[in-house]
């Protein structure tokens, strides 16, 4: 198990996500601080087995499975106060 946290550390170390508009990977804070559909594929094509979806940013049906999520990201995301953190709450209607 420490082997396998190592292993993750030494990747993220030399391999770091970048939050740059030139990736096009990351949304700006004014357009919602989440990852995009590009960036999510490029984390997904990285990280075989990956469950990373997009932010749920629509209407949803009471009780579906995005509800669900949305409700969850909402619960986790309570504490962040950081510009970036409240841009995402935004976005996912928080």
């Amino acid at each position: 198990m420490m082997h396998r946290f190592k292993t993750f550390l030494e990747d993220r170390d030399s391999n770091p996500i970048s939050t740059s508009k030139k990736s096009g990977n990351f949304l700006s804070t004014k357009d919602g601080a989440g990852m995009t559909k590009k960036g999510v594929a490029a984390f997904r094509a990285k990280n075989p087995g990956s469950k990373l979806k997009t932010a749920v940013t629509g209407k949803v049906k009471a009780g579906s499975k995005d509800a669900g999520r949305r409700k969850s990201f909402c619960a986790r995301s309570k504490g962040w106060t950081g510009e970036r953190g409240k841009a995402a709450r935004r976005r996912w209607k928080c």
